[in-house]
């Protein structure tokens, strides 16, 4: 009798699907993907597949994404709920207004929001690229960064730039305590603290290196001899340790304790391996965007692809 892991397996090829799955989702929806991923890089694969039912494995804006990308094709989510919490501290009507009283300012907006805030957007980023991205824009030309507080404070630092930013955050990222952490470093002298740009800045200070989840796998293939403590969702420990086995990988602490007293995504985890299988056999639920919201938000998504290649 078959696992549930090759019957979806099995659904894949009868159906022609494809599984792109978040690096935060759990091992056992990552280990049945296709490929695995950070937000650059699932936008990027959803831009070129060639299949006829996309499942992604992920949040609703992910999916969103990936049904702009790909309107002829069938998108697929686990979870209709699984959605994020830095995507709803950014309301379209709230954004707009914000956007219609700045007209002089380029948009640019954390691929985390709604397809409704994108079409308000002039160019979508990530956190792999957000800093080239802000760059690309010429320098006498404000800016609205939105909808990630911490992540525009870092750029903001990085660049020089002064922006005006959204009042927004992920409930995750913020979640890290700042004394538990450095309890935990005091436990750990060796390690090396590695940190999300979506955390807070007192996070941020601690880290030797700061970068997007994809950012972060590379960090640690490339110091596999190093030890460290990941300030990220919990999630990216299970591919970061497959890429690097001999690695001592520790999650930085959350605030509030929980099972594993590390921070973690519930909207992540509302996809399991039963919900992939049955979206999957049922072909829903379905993504499905308005033809005008979908004609506007395509925009600033091909603009980010086009600057990050």
């Amino acid at each position: 009798m078959m696992n549930l892991s090759q019957k979806i397996t099995e659904l894949k090829k009868e159906k022609n699907a494809v599984i792109l799955a978040h690096y935060y989702q759990v091992p056992e929806i990552q280990d049945v993907a296709d490929y695995v991923g950070d937000s650059l890089g699932l936008s990027q694969k959803a831009a070129e597949i060639d299949a006829d039912i996309i499942v992604f494995a992920g949040v609703h804006f992910m999916a969103e994404t990936a049904k702009i990308l790909n309107p002829s094709k069938k998108v697929l989510l686990p979870d209709l709920m699984a959605g994020c919490s830095l995507a709803d501290s950014c309301p379209p009507e709230a954004f707009r207004k914000l956007v219609e009283a700045h007209p002089n300012h380029t948009v640019i907006t954390y691929v985390n929001c709604s397809a409704e805030v994108k079409a308000l957007s002039d160019i979508i980023c990530t956190s792999s690229n957000a800093e080239k991205i802000v760059n690309s824009v010429p320098k006498d030309v404000p800016i609205i960064f939105a909808p990630d507080k911490n992540l525009g404070k870092y750029i903001q630092k990085k660049t020089g730039r002064e922006m005006l930013l959204w009042d927004g955050a992920c409930i995750v990222h913020e979640a890290f305590s700042i004394d538990k952490l450095l309890k935990l470093y005091e436990e750990h002298p060796d390690a090396k603290i590695i940190a999300h740009p979506e955390s807070e800045s007192h996070i941020l200070k601690t880290a030797v290196y700061i970068g997007s989840t994809a950012g972060m796998i590379k960090y640690v293939k490339d110091h596999p001899t190093e030890k460290f403590i990941v300030a990220t969702e919990a999630g990216i420990l299970h591919k970061m340790q497959q890429e690097v086995p001999q690695t001592v990988l520790i999650p930085a602490p959350a605030e509030e304790d929980n099972t594993c007293a590390c921070s973690e995504c519930g909207f992540m985890k509302m996809n399991t391996m039963q919900k992939l299988y049955d979206c999957l056999h049922n072909e829903t639920p379905q993504i499905e965007i308005s033809e005008e919201i979908r004609k506007k938000a395509i925009l600033p998504i091909e603009q980010m692809l086009q600057l990050s290649k």
